[in-house]
């Protein structure tokens, strides 16, 4: 090991330095990165020999393992199997079908990842623990992702995940973690390696070459020179040129392996064909081949393997070697022997792995076990390897209608395990010779989806909707199905929709037949149908049916967790806000309790709008920071609604200029064009909030224009519109605009439509008219469950009583709503509240309420959930950290707030803010 480790000093003080941090009560994750033979499984050994007093769990990627889901976590999670008990249900049991240990859903990989995380945690009570893991770019997706999750999530358990691997490209989710490239030894090091491998005289021209050669890879100047001859140590005779030093180093293992006996050979072929380096399955396949054990042993003594309880070789490279140098009909028919040698009730999906690497023509059972491998990934949760099975089984297959419906069924996976890419490649197989009509459709749908999630925009409503139009003759029930995501696809582009938008949707909607027995998404796709095609008053009574549906107690999780979204946007078009507040709850709820993590970022922003219209601003920036949370986690982009349309409300102008602009460019390059609207409706929010009415009428030209009011926040940026025109001297375009708002609220007929159609009118009227509606606006708000909205018409009936000269009234109103303001957080309009009441000769106090605790946000997200009864394991599971982490959290809390327990922390008034 000295001789291994010279000249990696600065190495080897990084990986004590971890360690150290890890003894203490850390965490820490580590990527080392170099090429091939350049010394990471030495480091790696190092750190473990120096972990005195940790456990250590290591394992190694090997290349043909890849298509195996979670078959790395296996390994790494088995020694710690006695912990698994310790871990909250869900993750319980999402890692135990993860790992093929139980049936049951496919686990969410989130889910699992958090899992991992737990896990990891538990076992770190006793004593530190140290993950390896070595040569990550062949480990299979599935344990990477998961183990790449945990890496990020890691705070204070006392763990330590460090991975090995090769280029910065290789491993897209190692992308972030802290980093230790691993370059060559100086040359002075270099060459003392080589004189102590190969002691006695030489040429100083041969050193000098094998050390430039060699580029202070260490496994070639220890390998390279043993190649020489005696006349090329002492005459400096150049070695022939390889097209790279892997290469070369491979070249030199295949001619040692050449040199073995042929059973040898034959030997270390199975050997290196086989990932799992199981010697009973080894000799296994040997007694089939007639190869007695004594054929292992010129290969153990050329130091080439090593055969104990695993099989080992030296380096990947001599499994590379070994396995590459081999012939291709050699290679087949050593893993039909390896698939002859396991059991089928044991390890079918490893059985069915190598008879397909064994097939030399296409094979209809061999294909058909595949597919059932396929299957059974995908109920743990595999879903990258259940798409590389049946990738593999649509070659296979020698139909050509089912070779068809595998390579679709394998692209369907491809894009679900977030491949879009490589799902486009195997439609284009699925295309391959004629379709029917039905599967067209299919082909056509999933394309269409795969643009929707890569652009959200641009061209997907079109892709949708010739989708829907082509499946609509052979499956009605599916194609009313995409056209309901043609008419969310084009909510999502907007004014960016490349081609048909939302109209032309509705408008095919309507003339396919209608079904039977209408499903929730067929209300709902109906009712969307004829308000976009016929207007609010035609369309508002299917939609309040349809959203009836929605609050009812049968809908189905999948129902739910697929159309809610949608279904709360409605909700919100028809001014219903006690439905939207019902159907985003529900939402928020589903995708935490079925394990979708990656459908909870937009659930959790539908939430977020709600509360800011319910005038709990400080609700909706926890959930703000939980979005953050969660997106960071699982890698999606942050959506960015809830964010803006908070700092709107909060009159907080310099953090809403930063997110337009991101939003602005986000648009740009995803053609998503619904946050330009949000953006430009949270501009007008925000200037009329600051008094800047002309830069309010700027930010939403288009609600002045004679057009159809559109669903989304089209009627809200209408309400914008009117008070800016208003209260900038320009009657006649708030009247315009008015007449349009009239036209969606008066069919809605709910308290906050009637409530903001009777503020809106009172703005353009004048004496005992103009009065009667800021009191009708008043007391109909009251009762929407709107604060933010009541709060400014308090507001605007106090300025416009104060302008009437009536101060007493003014400042009755206008104390109101600057109290209003000030409890929920709403800074601009609050500000504008205290200079009118100034204004009217009153002195505003400012507001003394206790100062602002220290907690960090995540602190004070901690705090938020002990005081809605979390228990430590459910709040990590929300905020993806470990319960011990939460633990640390709440310890430091309780002492920046002077208790001792979680009882005085949930009686304790202000949770703080950083």
């Amino acid at each position: 090991m000295q001789g291994v480790l010279r000249g990696r000093r600065a190495e080897c003080a990084e990986l004590d330095a971890l360690l150290d941090a890890v003894r203490g009560g850390e965490s820490r994750a580590l990527v080392v990165r170099g090429e091939a033979g350049i010394g990471k499984t030495a480091l790696l050994g190092h750190l473990a020999e120096r972990a005195r007093g940790f456990q250590t769990v290591r394992i190694t990627g090997v290349p043909s393992e890849t298509e195996l889901a979670f078959a790395g976590l296996h390994r790494l999670c088995t020694p710690l199997s006695d912990r698994l008990p310790a871990l909250p249900d869900p993750q319980h049991e999402a890692l135990r079908a993860a790992l093929g240990l139980s049936a049951g859903r496919a686990p969410d990989r989130f889910l699992v990842g958090l899992a991992v995380l737990g896990l990891l945690a538990e076992a770190a009570r006793d004593r530190p623990l140290i993950c390896v893991v070595d040569d990550v770019q062949w480990l299979d997706r599935a344990s990477v992702q998961a183990l790449a999750f945990t890496a990020r999530r890691l705070d204070v358990e006392s763990v330590a995940i460090v991975f090995a691997t090769r280029a910065a490209g290789d491993m897209p989710e190692l992308s972030g973690l802290p980093e230790m490239e691993v370059k060559g030894l100086p040359d002075a090091d270099a060459r003392a390696l080589v004189r102590a491998a190969l002691p006695g005289s030489w040429d100083e021209r041969v050193l000098d070459r094998f050390i430039a050669e060699a580029r202070g890879n260490p496994l070639a100047l220890l390998e390279l020179p043993k190649e020489t001859t005696p006349a090329d140590l002492a005459g400096g005779f150049r070695v022939p040129d390889m097209p790279t030093l892997a290469g070369r180093i491979q070249e030199i293992f295949r001619r040692r392996v050449a040199g073995l006996p042929a059973e040898t050979r034959r030997l270390l072929l199975a050997a290196a064909a086989e990932p799992a380096g199981d010697p009973v399955l080894l000799w296994r396949a040997a007694d089939r081949l007639g190869i007695g054990i004594e054929a292992a042993t010129p290969a153990v003594s050329a130091r080439l393997v090593e055969i104990d309880d695993r099989v080992r070789f030296h380096h990947p490279l001599v499994r590379a070697a070994v396995y590459w140098t081999a012939s291709p009909d050699d290679r087949r028919a050593m893993h039909r022997v390896l698939a002859e040698a396991i059991d089928r009730e044991d390890d079918p999906d490893r059985r069915a792995w190598h008879a397909a690497q064994g097939a030399q023509a296409p094979d209809e059972d061999i294909a058909a076990e595949l597919e059932r491998s396929a299957g059974r990934a995908r109920s743990r949760g595999g879903v990258a390897a259940a798409a590389a099975f049946l990738a593999r089984a649509a070659e296979l297959t020698p139909d050509h209608v089912r070779r068809q419906q595998r390579a679709l069924a394998a692209a369907r996976a491809t894009h679900h395990a977030g491949s879009p890419d490589t799902a486009l490649r195997l439609l284009s197989i699925a295309e391959a010779g004629p379709l029917d009509l039905a599967r067209r459709g299919q082909v056509e749908l999933l394309r269409a989806q795969i643009a929707f999630t890569v652009d959200r925009g641009r061209d997907a409503p079109r892709l949708l909707l010739d989708a829907a139009r082509r499946l609509a003759p052979q499956d009605l029930m599916l194609a009313r199905e995409t056209y309901l995501e043609a008419i969310s696809a084009a909510l999502f582009a907007g004014p960016l929709a490349d081609g048909p938008g939302e109209t032309e949707a509705a408008e095919a909607a309507r003339s396919a037949p209608p079904p039977d027995e209408p499903r929730p998404a067929d209300l709902l796709l109906d009712g969307l149908a004829v308000r976009i095609t016929e207007g609010f008053a035609a369309g508002v009574p299917p939609l309040k049916a349809a959203l009836r549906v929605f609050r009812g107690p049968d809908l189905s999780e999948e129902d739910g967790l697929r159309w809610l979204w949608l279904a709360g946007v409605t909700a919100a078009a028809v001014w219903d806000h006690e439905t939207w507040s019902v159907l985003a709850a529900r939402h928020v709820r589903l995708a935490r309790e079925s394990g979708e993590v990656t459908a909870l970022p937009l659930a959790l922003t539908q939430q977020v709008a709600v509360d800011v219209f319910a005038g709990e601003p400080a609700a909706a920036e926890a959930l703000v920071e939980e979005i953050t949370t969660v997106s960071e986690a699982t890698g999606t982009p942050v959506p960015p609604y809830g964010a803006l349309l908070l700092t709107a409300w909060r009159g907080r102008e310099d953090e809403g200029a930063v997110l337009r602009r991101n939003v602005a460019a986000e648009a740009a390059r995803r053609g998503e064009g619904n946050g330009l609207t949000v953006s430009a409706f949270a501009t007008a929010l925000l200037c009329n909030g600051l008094g800047r009415y002309a830069e309010a009428l700027a930010a939403v030209p288009e609600a002045g224009e004679d057009r159809p009011v559109q669903v989304g926040t089209s009627p809200w940026a209408l309400v914008e519109y009117i008070e800016a025109a208003a209260r900038s001297g320009t009657p006649g375009r708030a009247a315009a605009a008015l007449r349009r708002l009239t036209e969606a609220t008066l069919p809605a007929g709910t308290d906050w439509a009637l409530g903001v159609q009777a503020r809106s009118q009172a703005l353009m009227g004048e004496g005992t008219a103009a009065e009667g509606h800021y009191r009708e606006a008043i007391d109909l708000l009251g009762r929407a469950g709107v604060r933010g909205e009541l709060a400014r018409a308090h507001l605007l009936y106090g300025e416009w009583l104060r302008r009437g000269r009536r101060r007493r009234a003014a400042r009755e109103q206008l104390r109101t709503a600057h109290e209003s303001f000030t409890a929920m957080g709403m800074d601009a309009f609050a500000q504008r509240a205290a200079q009118e009441l100034l204004a009217t000769g009153e002195h505003v106090r400012k507001r003394t309420g206790e100062a602002a605790s220290e907690l960090t946000p995540q602190e004070a997200q901690i705090v938020r959930l002990v005081r809605e009864g979390l228990t430590n394991p459910e709040i990590g599971a929300r905020l993806f950290i470990s319960p011990r982490t939460v633990e640390w959290h709440l310890r430091k809390t309780f002492g920046k707030l002077g208790i001792t327990s979680r009882r005085q922390l949930q009686r304790s008034p202000a949770e703080g803010r950083a």
